[in-house]
């Protein structure tokens, strides 16, 4: 094991890609930046993440600056990132972490996991990152590495995965060896095409040998439910667009919305709507969105639409939308 582990490192120092939140040979210097770069990448690629980064550093390069920051101004840097939960669970964690530790992330994965919007994967990311501890940091990227290695052709026991995958763990250089693996799955073996030759561990992967890799790893797929519903954009006789804000703990709530739902051709009030034929289709984790665009002009606020505030176009860009009511935006006549 520790012939692969030490190859796996020599690799990464002449291979590891250069990220805006990584340091090479150590811990990074600042787990506040660890933290943005690993709730930021949780379902979004690098390649998107790496400028949502390096804006978020620019306008809340401090924890404390983010703790400060109001829940809207979080939010509206967040839009286009998608999972808005994410956002607002980090600036609860930042409120913690400046009351409770004084700007400073703990160095201890216990006291990680009481942090809100800290689950056990970015709580030893924090560790081997930050803190350079020999933490087991298991991503999509890492369960095909090992699930290769040890040609896997079951579908995949991430219990298993995390078992193999600690064995490999470098005790001296946590933060080097968690990058080293993650750059190695997603620039070497990679899902389709994997560059094989080139890989420091070709020598000892099962998946290599029998010439399985692409076959590898066996995940289970989830079939996803399809929804419709509309949108609707009220506007008022000056030409203003009515938003609201969504309410609640769920899915979007906290951000600003035009009237829709995910459940039938529902209107909240009669009126002479213009159906503008289109469509405006989304992909959530778990369902495909299709709304269709309808509108109306109202001499007042109707009594069905509540908490919300009529704005015009100019304006619209002062508020946080989520992606997919940037495509309602984008599709209004």
């Amino acid at each position: 094991m520790k012939n692969l582990t030490d190859a796996l490192l020599t690799w990464y120092a002449q291979n590891g890609r250069d990220l805006p939140w990584r340091t090479k040979g150590g811990a990074a210097p600042d787990a506040y930046a660890v933290w943005v770069s690993e709730i930021m990448l949780q379902q979004t690629t690098v390649q998107t993440v790496h400028d949502y980064f390096l804006k978020w550093m620019r306008r809340f390069p401090t924890i404390t600056a983010l703790a400060e920051a109001s829940l809207d101004e979080v939010l509206h840097a967040w839009q286009g990132l998608g999972y808005y939960t994410r956002a607002k669970k980090m600036h609860e964690c930042a409120h913690v972490v400046v009351e409770v530790y004084g700007g400073h992330f703990p160095a201890d994965r216990k006291k990680l996991l009481e942090l809100p919007g800290i689950g056990p994967y970015t709580a030893s990311s924090i560790c081997a990152f930050a803190f350079n501890q020999p933490e087991t940091v298991v991503d999509g990227n890492v369960i095909r590495v090992i699930a290769r290695l040890y040609g896997i052709q079951n579908e995949i026991n991430k219990n298993d995965i995390y078992e193999r995958a600690q064995k490999l763990t470098s005790l001296t250089h946590g933060a080097d060896y968690a990058s080293a693996i993650m750059d190695l799955g997603a620039t070497v073996c990679r899902p389709q095409n994997p560059l094989c030759m080139i890989c420091p561990w070709v020598q000892a992967c099962e998946a290599a040998k029998r010439g399985i890799a692409e076959e590898i790893p066996v995940l289970k797929k989830l079939a996803k439910k399809k929804k419709e519903g509309v949108v609707l954009a009220v506007w008022d006789k000056k030409g203003n667009l009515f938003i609201q804000k969504r309410k609640g703990k769920g899915l979007l709530s906290g951000l600003w919305e035009l009237p829709w739902t995910d459940d039938g051709m529902h209107f909240p009030f009669e009126s002479k709507w213009t159906d503008h034929h289109k469509k405006i289709r989304h992909v959530f984790t778990h369902f495909d969105l299709t709304l269709s665009l309808f509108s109306t002009t109202v001499e007042s606020t109707p009594p069905a639409l509540k908490d919300g505030t009529f704005v015009s176009k100019a304006e619209l860009s002062t508020y946080a939308f989520s992606t997919l009511m940037k495509k309602v935006l984008k599709a209004l006549p």
